[in-house]
């Protein structure tokens, strides 16, 4: 059999899917998009074998999002490579039944084999909702089924069902007949729905006041933003504050390393690459995984928490003012974590010039990536101090950066709103806030843990091949005998270095820092490990061991804040730009989105350093 998972966001649909499928899952993309494709394989109890697919969230089959498309083409049979599902599950958040209910309806005049899965059954028990069940399935005329998806309950009798409609004859779906409502078929739809939950669902006579009472604080048109800015704040705090124990201990392990290859192995080129190449290159990258897990841990709490969507609502305002759809909020907090999942988070926008808008300013967010080459300038440069008596200065700076990275991508946006699209206005903002759920342990820990073990197969794979290539850039040619200098002033990163440090110097840029620029386009972060591989190479062991100092005393200050404005907008992630040209169609966005960053960044470090010299910082 084949199945397919349909529901509105926040229904638990996701949850659903795991509980059906547990690890046999695998993860791809839909054929010709960028859109995930995600497919898990059970057996039920009569030993039917099943595939079940989870179809992105829609609130209707009408088809104004990339989303949306995907879900209707699936459902109607319609998508290329792919079987039409014998069975669709509609998931349903049992505590707020009609938008699916109407979604419902919908997915009925497609003519497909339904069944209704009332989720989170036992929240909207405890809140005094009341269903009955047997009236709801037929008034609807499809089987109607709870689950508690998290817990696995209410799974044997979906199961049991999905036999039960396998058994029967299956009616040939009415692709053919089915067309897109128009505005008032719609409307229709949903007086119908409202009708059968009348007829079907009872409220509590007091209400569970809770998430009205915490919204009223959460989303006041002050207080509300007050409380957002806070969050964001002991955020970058405890990027600081809580990772350094565990940074130290990282930094030391791998330098206790590189002393182990250095007593051990003769002096020559393996030792070289070992020490300098792989464990100081790779080694002052995987340094700072503990400031990585901290951010991911805190975009999923609120995730989890249900606090993600009040904070795209109070942006809604602040973001219309710059041209920005309100929707645009997640993705571009997605890109905090990464421009790359943020931009394909785009597929929610309805609009495509606001779906654009978004994409061309997502890599100004400021992703994980930055972090390593900030934490390395910040912890050279800016002393560890106290500011008003309980504020960590470097976290402040870190701060800083980040505000910046957000202001510009306002900035920015407004600006392709009055150039480019001066005559459009974007829709209105609609958006379902979801109730407030304590998070759960086990989702966290696997969230964190799938990130982490992102980030550690990006630095054994892009990060170690940059390696490798820089180390052998900056150890070959060998220097002539019995020369004075550094050897690493004969080698191929210094003559690409001297050759393009002209363009740079006017930001106060040195050869070694444009040697590190260049592979970086691979990946943000690799700049941080070339810059530890040539300073190693050139200055030794203690080089190796202690880049940051070695920074403090080859930079002046404006060269170090000069680096710090670069990377706010510098377009150094080729993978964002790949993902750019192929959610866009073509490359005109990809070079535009390039072209722009790289004017900006270059302007921003031009001014930066030249007012920092003046200052006496150079």
């Amino acid at each position: 059999m084949h199945l397919a998972l349909v529901g509105t966001p926040n229904s638990g649909k996701t949850s659903l899917f795991n509980a059906l499928t547990g690890s046999r899952q695998k993860v791809a993309n839909y054929p010709g998009v960028t859109v995930e494709r995600k497919e898990g394989f059970f057996v039920t109890p009569l030993g039917r074998q099943a595939s079940l697919v989870d179809l992105p969230g829609t609130y209707s089959l009408r088809g104004r999002s990339p989303d949306e498309e995907i879900t209707r083409d699936f459902v109607l049979g319609r998508a290329a490579g792919e079987a039409p599902p014998d069975l669709v599950l509609c998931v349903a958040d049992s505590t707020n039944l009609r938008l699916t209910i109407r979604l419902l309806l919908e997915l009925k005049q497609t003519g497909r084999s339904l069944m209704l899965v009332l989720n989170m059954f036992d929240i909207a028990t405890r809140r005094g909702v009341s269903v009955d069940i047997a009236r709801l399935s037929e008034m609807l005329g499809v089987p109607v089924v709870t689950s508690i998806a998290v817990r696995k309950a209410g799974i044997a009798d979906l199961l049991r069902k999905t036999d039960e409609i396998a058994m029967k004859p299956q009616s040939s779906a009415r692709e053919n007949s089915w067309k897109v409502l128009s505005v008032a078929e719609l409307r229709a739809t949903q007086r119908e729905a409202d009708r059968i939950i009348a007829a079907t669902v009872s409220l509590p006579a007091r209400p569970d006041n809770w998430t009205a009472r915490i919204d009223a604080v959460v989303l006041h048109p002050v207080a509300g933003l007050a409380i957002l800015a806070l969050i964001l704040f002991v955020m970058f705090q405890a990027v600081f504050a809580w990772a350094q124990p565990l940074m130290n201990l990282l930094s030391d392990a791998f330098s206790g390393l590189g002393q182990f290859v250095h007593d051990t192995l003769p002096a020559g080129l393996l030792q070289s690459f070992l020490q300098n190449g792989v464990i100081s290159g790779v080694g002052s990258v995987i340094v700072f995984l503990p400031q990585i897990i901290i951010i991911f841990l805190f975009i999923l709490l609120l995730e989890d928490f249900g606090y993600m969507a009040r904070a795209a609502f109070l942006m809604d305002r602040i973001m219309g003012g710059a041209g920005l759809h309100g929707r645009a909020f997640i993705p571009l907090l997605s890109s905090f974590a990464c421009a790359i999942p943020g931009i394909m988070a785009t597929r929610v926008i309805d609009n495509r010039r606001d779906r654009l808008t978004t994409i061309l300013i997502a890599p100004l967010m400021t992703c994980s990536a930055r972090i390593p080459v900030y934490t390395l300038i910040i912890s050279a440069f800016i002393p560890d101090d106290q500011v008003w008596g309980w504020v960590n200065l470097r976290g402040l700076v870190m701060f800083g950066l980040y505000a910046a990275g957000i202001t510009s991508a306002l900035g920015v946006s407004f600006l392709i709103k009055f150039f480019m699209w001066r005559d459009y206005a974007p829709a209105p903002f609609m958006l379902e806030l979801p109730d407030y759920k304590l998070p759960r342990l086990k989702s966290i820990a696997l969230g964190v843990y799938t990130r982490a073990k992102m980030f550690l197969q990006r630095a054994g794979t892009t990060i170690f091949s940059m390696m490798v290539l820089i180390w052998f850039l900056a150890s070959f040619p060998q220097p002539p005998a019995g020369t004075a200098e550094p050897a690493i002033n004969y080698s191929l990163a210094a003559i690409i270095g001297h050759a393009l440090a002209p363009l740079f110097a006017p930001v106060g840029f040195n050869w070694q820092i444009v040697v590190a620029l260049v592979p970086g386009m691979a990946a943000r972060e690799v700049a941080v490990a070339a810059l530890g591989t040539v300073y190693a190479i050139e200055g030794g062991k203690e080089a190796a061991d202690q880049i940051g100092q070695v920074l403090a005393t080859k930079w002046s200050l404006a060269t170090a804040l000069s680096l710090l404005a670069w990377y706010i907008f510098a377009p150094q992630c080729a993978s964002t730009l790949a993902v750019i040209r192929r959610e866009t169609g073509g490359t005109k966005w990809m070079v535009l989105t390039f072209s722009y960053m790289f004017a900006l960044a270059y302007a921003a470090s031009l001014l930066t350093y030249n007012i920092a010299v003046t200052l006496g910082a150079g």
